[in-house]
């Protein structure tokens, strides 16, 4: 079992669902420990930090939200986490048809927004750097701030 996130990046991703669910058409919400599966093999699934999809969701005795009802994933980098296994994990969230996937690294203060999955991979990409917005689509709020996002190793106000 791995152990959980540092109170940094369970914070980092609370300031993100408050940032996002802001802006939400009704028809979307923004969930934690909800789990996607990849097509046609439900025992191979990951669980994002934070998943938009349909609010309708909230009302399902099921754990597991089907890839293609997915909106954006957000995950939130560890920070022991690799490249390879950054890597990894983007390429299966393209691979079960996620439709965007925003990456958060409070290690470096950027982001990656990737979208157009087709044939296990992401054909679109858009890198930032916290205080630069995240261009999602009207329906998904617009334009997603990233200023004040924590760093790890510092603490705030410093």
């Amino acid at each position: 079992m791995s152990p959980s996130p540092s109170g940094r990046h369970a914070g980092i991703i609370i300031d993100l669902r408050d940032a996002v669910r802001s802006g939400l058409s009704a028809a979307y919400e923004a969930f934690e420990n909800v789990s996607v599966p990849m097509p046609d093999d439900p025992d191979d699934y990951a669980t994002p930090d934070l998943t938009i999809g349909p609010r309708a969701f909230k009302d399902d005795d099921g754990w597991l939200l089907d890839a293609d009802a997915v909106e954006l994933a957000v995950e939130v980098i560890s920070p022991t986490e690799r490249l390879k296994g950054i890597n990894e994990k983007t390429a299966w969230y393209a691979a079960a048809g996620v439709a965007r996937l925003l990456q958060v690294d409070p290690r470096t203060g950027t982001w990656s927004l990737f979208g157009r999955p087709g044939e296990g991979e992401y054909r679109s990409v858009a890198h930032g750097k916290y205080g630069e917005e995240v261009p999602l689509p009207a329906e998904l709020g617009g334009g997603l701030s990233t200023t004040g996002l924590g760093l790890y190793g510092t603490r705030p106000g410093c």
